[in-house]
């Protein structure tokens, strides 16, 4: 059949229908899968209080058993998504979904230090590979200049997790009492179980690649099946992108290096947020709940507006570079004011958050531009795996710091020390790569 030649004002409407629609159909799944995940990674944070003094955990061994999840994350990251690239979106999530669902809920059952520490290294393993099998799902389906916008919507999720998960861990743990269970026992069972009704249902909700997408009419499809192929041989050409390159790949390496820094702030504030927000305002859990939504909130406005404008400019580096000096500065000021101004203390961790959270896209945009294929599902892996790392030191190191000072400021000096290392690092690695400077790909002929 003779293919009918298309001016490229038709080509350009065509490729704005086909992203509006991509982005419908694919972001708003993909945010609800990951609100579920980072609301039951997140959750210990609130339960803390409690839960350290029903089972007499000391502010360094419930930071330990915080963080261990990342170790078993650590372990299995590269195996997982290995499964991810062999078995395809739909069937691994599901699979991760479950799994993590059930030992989420199973924290319910802790009781000591050592069985803190056993489920929450059982659910990182569970979980391990859902964050970068999410990156590599957005490489299969969003050209590389929008990629960083439509990953700015997938990290917007994480402080709208925590702003909604913040009042509702409150509510939650008011059920203390209720059939016998402590409230902690309530949110960690109530919020495992929304990760196994959902992997029930990702086969239906995702799909593997756009060749395999019924619900994008046959002009859309082939164009952006074109555009990705065409942009991946771009990339094919000047690398091997086996699955092994990416394993090998030492740029994975350095911003697995730069992933470690910024995660030191996002997990060691998450973790500590709820703590060190109740020490503040001597609310009670449900009210600390509804306090806490602030931060978050003001994080989920500022990455929006981050994340849309690194994609429009192109400058994801500088952007995330300034986004996380920014957050440093902010950690210090709140570790200063923290004896002398609740309300200024509370300012400041607003703006730790925004920082913090506005720079993970940008940063995140940049590996998934390095190779493709199965060479850039091991290398968003290693990245992820090795970046995680730091969600088991930092929330460790803060526990320590806390018990030692008998207070929350050496901890906030330690996170915004991290996050100063980090910005250094982007702005002067990454500020002039072609991955941290977004480039125009033509679009492939229909």
């Amino acid at each position: 059949m003779k293919t009918i030649p298309i001016n490229d004002a038709d080509e350009s409407a065509i490729a704005q229908r086909c992203l509006a629609r991509v982005r419908l159909r694919v972001i708003p799944v993909v945010m609800l899968l990951y609100f579920v995940a980072y609301l039951d990674r997140n959750n210990v944070g609130f339960a803390a209080p409690e839960l350290r003094h029903d089972v007499g955990l000391t502010a360094a061994s419930f930071g330990f058993g915080a963080g261990i999840f990342f170790i078993g994350y650590f372990l299995f990251e590269v195996p997982s998504n290995a499964g991810m690239h062999r078995f395809g979106a739909r069937r691994w999530m599901a699979r991760i979904l479950v799994s993590w669902g059930i030992c989420a809920a199973a924290l319910a059952l802790v009781r000591s230090a050592w069985t803190f520490d056993l489920i929450r290294f059982l659910l990182g393993a569970a979980e391990a590979g859902f964050s970068p099998a999410i990156l590599y799902f957005f490489t299969l389906w969003f050209p590389e200049r929008e990629r960083a916008r439509a990953l700015g919507f997938f990290v917007l999720t994480q402080p709208i997790a925590n702003a909604i998960g913040a009042p509702v861990s409150g509510l939650l743990l008011s059920m203390d009492g209720i059939l016998g269970l402590h409230g902690w026992q309530w949110l960690f069972i109530l919020e495992g179980i929304p990760a196994v009704v959902l992997g029930l249902l990702a086969p239906f909700l995702l799909t593997d690649r756009p060749e395999a997408a019924a619900w994008l009419p046959d002009d859309e499809r082939r164009w952006l099946a074109g555009r990705l192929r065409d942009e991946a041989g771009s990339r094919t050409a000047a690398a091997d992108n086996g699955f092994m390159a990416g394993i090998k790949d030492r740029r994975f390496m350095v911003y697995a290096a730069l992933n470690f820094g910024l995660i030191c702030g996002v997990y060691g504030l998450s973790v500590w947020l709820p703590t060190i927000v109740r020490a503040l305002s001597g609310m009670t859990a449900l009210g600390t709940g509804f306090l806490v939504l602030v931060p978050y909130s003001v994080a989920a406005v500022a990455t929006f507006v981050v994340s849309r404008r690194a994609a429009r400019t192109g400058k994801i580096a500088q952007h995330a570079s300034i986004s996380i000096a920014v957050a440093a500065a902010a950690l210090v000021g709140a570790g200063l004011t923290l004896p002398v101004s609740a309300v200024a203390s509370m300012a400041c961790l607003c703006v730790a958050c925004a920082g913090i959270y506005a720079s993970i896209a940008p940063l995140l945009a940049m590996p998934s531009g390095v190779l493709c294929g199965a060479g850039a599902a091991a290398g968003l892996a290693v990245t992820n795996s090795v970046g995680n790392l730091a969600g088991f030191l930092s929330p460790y190191a803060v526990g320590l710091l806390k018990g030692w000072t008998g207070g929350d400021r050496a901890g906030l000096f330690f996170l915004g020390a991290c996050l100063v290392a980090t910005s250094i690092g982007v702005f002067f690695y990454a500020r002039h790569r072609p991955e941290g400077l977004l480039r125009t790909v033509p679009a492939s002929p229909l």
